[in-house]
């Protein structure tokens, strides 16, 4: 009796093996895209192995917004520690990193979750906590600089549109504006 062939061993899959796909998908077609059978198929494995790690769509699009809203409050909270003294310092490198890098993945995720909250209350309240995270890090820093608590919020917000107002421009277009522009605006921003 001739032996059997070995089996070929199923790759194992984990949840962060879902939600990256679930948030590429997201980035490329927005969360109508996100579907079960379309992510199992472009990951080559079945739906059962997706209902291992979920209840079903919904918990994999709360998982893929909690994911999504921990990374961003890390991220700007990380950003925005420095020393005392050295607020503005600090705040001219948040202006800088966030608005040279161009992370066009991240923004497109980020305007999928934006358009995806103009009509899902769990996607708006991560938005929200995102927003409020954000400019309560920079007016921290604009505070501790010496601002007060009005022009805070203000400088705060205004950096805060500046970046995303530039990480939605065309990339190759805004790389030609010269340092002296960006630091120009970095100095009307944090006001030093």
């Amino acid at each position: 009796m001739p032996e059997p062939e070995p089996l070929t061993p199923r790759l194992q899959t984990d949840r962060d093996t879902w939600l990256r796909a679930a948030t590429q998908t997201l980035a490329d077609s927005g969360v109508d895209g996100v579907k079960v059978e379309s992510l199992a198929r472009q990951l080559g494995l079945t739906k059962g192995s997706f209902y291992w790690h979920f209840k079903d769509r919904r918990a994999l699009l709360d998982a893929l917004l909690e994911h999504w809203r921990a990374g961003r409050i890390d991220d700007i909270t990380q950003r925005t520690q420095c020393a005392p003294g050295h607020e503005i310092a600090q705040l001219h490198h948040v202006i800088d990193t966030y608005s040279l890098a161009r992370n066009q993945r991240g923004m497109r995720v980020e305007l999928a979750i934006r358009d995806w909250a103009r009509h899902d209350a769990a996607a708006q309240t991560v938005i929200d906590a995102v927003d409020a995270v954000r400019l309560e890090c920079a007016a921290a820093l604009f505070v501790a600089a010496g601002h007060g608590a009005d022009d805070a919020a203000s400088r705060s917000l205004l950096l805060y549109a500046y970046v995303f107002g530039l990480g939605m421009m065309d990339g190759e277009r805004e790389a030609l504006r010269p340092a002296t522009s960006r630091a120009f605006i970095a100095r009307l921003i944090t006001g030093g």
